[in-house]
């Protein structure tokens, strides 16, 4: 009979449902904060924390859990464990599978395991830790999970950038990587999801008819924050951004960032059906994405709302379709085997994290190939010999 575990429920493709029946097992209730330890520089949580309340409960012990997916104020650490969640700061901060140290698991045969340690190093036997993460609940039920922490920066300041089409926001970020500007983040969003924003959820965000806009926060000292955020300003400056606001104050800057964090949300309320897909290509050929992008909606005809990761080249690109429409059903499915398959061409991924679940289980051949298949079916098989 399978099993399938399920925490906050808020994952993208589906791997919390019981597409085939059996038994549901919910992780409500592991919900603590076991430890935080300043010292060593680590938090020991249950799996169903949510991530926002990890970060609020550190930042008082001065503390930082760099990881933020959109949906922190949701999504538990269990599930971005295993779906190794990444979020606006992995440009500077890297994904959740950096910050894992150890877990205690249930193997589908019933033994508890514990992998990793506490320590910085460990180098002892396979890493069967990282195995864990991304695995999307297939090779067991985590239970405890160590996290590495960092000192929060003392100082961080938020500019949100607009531009005429999303060319000229590609560039900006091409450029602030050319002059060795690290920002904590760089999202990008484009004109189909400004406009959902504005029809949505009202104006006020940015001006009427903006082609693309881009936010950009960095972190560090004082004098290196002021310094960084210059150079950002002459990049955004020399491709022609239209506007620049810096944030002036906390208020300011949380509510440029709610512009991205609530992009999902405006496309969601426009009534259509949104396909969200996670793909990520090398930094450089973020520009040529866009160029597939284009051509996916010349070609199918659908609305088409692109969103972001820019800085770690991880854009979700939002097919819109009609509830009900067989016909713009038929098409979403083709453009998006176009979109996997001339992503996978740019020595890209179908899915930088969300994973796979069942939604994308069947382009998986498009990235992988049958030996590649075949290895993660036999270690499948070592955890979960009875296939549950």
């Amino acid at each position: 009979m399978p099993l399938v575990v399920r925490g906050a429920g808020t994952g993208f493709t589906g791997g919390a449902v019981p597409t085939c029946g059996g038994v549901v097992l919910s992780m409500e209730r592991l919900n603590r904060i076991l430890e935080i330890d300043g010292l060593n520089l680590l938090a020991v949580v249950e799996p169903n924390v949510i991530n926002a309340d990890l970060q609020r409960e550190v930042e008082k012990a001065g503390l930082f859990y760099p990881p933020d997916p959109a949906s922190l104020n949701q999504s538990s650490i269990g599930g971005n464990v295993a779906e190794c969640a990444g979020g606006p700061r992995a440009f500077k901060y890297g994904v959740t599978k950096r910050y894992v140290l150890a877990l205690e698991a249930v193997l589908p045969t019933g033994e508890i395991v514990n992998t990793g340690s506490k320590a910085v190093k460990n180098v002892v036997g396979y890493d069967l830790t990282q195995l864990l993460v991304g695995s999307e609940g297939t090779l067991a039920i985590i239970t405890k999970i160590t996290l590495r922490l960092v000192p929060k920066p003392p100082a961080n300041q938020t500019l949100l950038a607009t531009f005429d089409g999303i060319r000229g926001a590609v560039d900006a970020v091409s450029e602030l990587i050319r002059r060795r500007v690290v920002p904590a983040a760089v999202e990008l969003i484009d004109s189909d999801s400004l406009a959902a924003i504005e029809e949505n959820l009202g104006g006020g965000f940015v001006a009427p008819g903006t082609g693309a806009a881009l936010i950009v926060e960095v972190d560090g000292t004082e004098r290196g924050v002021e310094e960084d955020l210059d150079r950002v300003v002459e990049a955004c400056r020399s491709v022609g951004a239209k506007e620049i606001s810096r944030a002036k104050s906390e208020a300011e800057r949380e509510n440029i960032w709610s512009l991205r964090r609530q992009t999902s949300v405006a496309l969601k309320k426009t009534g259509l059906i949104k396909i969200n897909h996670d793909v990520v290509v090398p930094r450089g050929r973020v520009p040529e994405l866009f160029d597939v992008i284009a051509e996916m909606k010349r070609t199918s005809g659908l609305r088409i709302a692109s969103f972001g990761h820019a800085g770690d080249g991880n854009i979700h690109v939002n097919l819109l379709i009609t509830p009900g429409d067989a016909d713009e059903a038929a098409r979403a499915k083709q453009a998006e085997r176009y979109l996997f398959t001339r992503v996978v061409e740019l020595e890209g991924s179908i899915s930088g994290e969300h994973g796979i679940g069942f939604a994308k289980a069947p382009y998986l051949s498009i990235e992988l190939s049958g030996e590649e298949i075949a290895l993660m079916k036999r270690v499948k098989a070592a955890f979960d010999p009875n296939g549950i």
